[in-house]
């Protein structure tokens, strides 16, 4: 497959249908039309003209960096688009980021192995430990 990778925001239609069909939580509209336009960096994977793949940067540009919305529409899972992404996002974290800033991500189940290729490293107790709250 030929891939191709653009730094920008994806659209609210584009961050619901990757985020659904790649099995990650729904978010309403009114959910991305107020958080997308926050995206510190963002990009979006195309396969020809459609999107397959997203992957953003939010957090307050000094200080605090959360790599989310790491999604891969399943039929092109497992060929690379994962790695492109976040190898983009990390080059901008590396560029951009100061050196103090504390950057984190959640990763789900089964997927931390995948994050460590990055740089990043598993929390755990006692030291650390993540947490999150849900509002429904």
């Amino acid at each position: 497959m030929n891939y191709e990778i653009r730094e920008e925001i994806p659209s609210i239609k584009t961050y619901i249908d990757i985020r659904l069909q790649s099995g990650l939580s729904r978010k309403s509209e009114d959910a991305a039309a107020k958080g997308l336009p926050n995206t510190i960096y963002g990009v979006v994977v195309y396969s020809g003209e459609t999107p397959i793949g997203i992957g953003r940067i939010i957090g307050d540009g000094g200080c605090f960096y959360e790599v989310t919305d790491i999604a891969v529409i399943p039929a092109h899972q497992k060929k690379g688009v994962g790695v492109m992404i976040m190898e983009a996002l990390v080059e901008y974290l590396k560029k951009n980021a100061p050196s103090t800033a504390y950057v984190s991500l959640m990763a789900d189940h089964g997927t931390p192995q995948f994050y460590e290729k990055f740089g990043f490293t598993l929390s755990e107790m006692p030291k650390s430990s993540g947490m999150y709250m849900r509002i429904a």
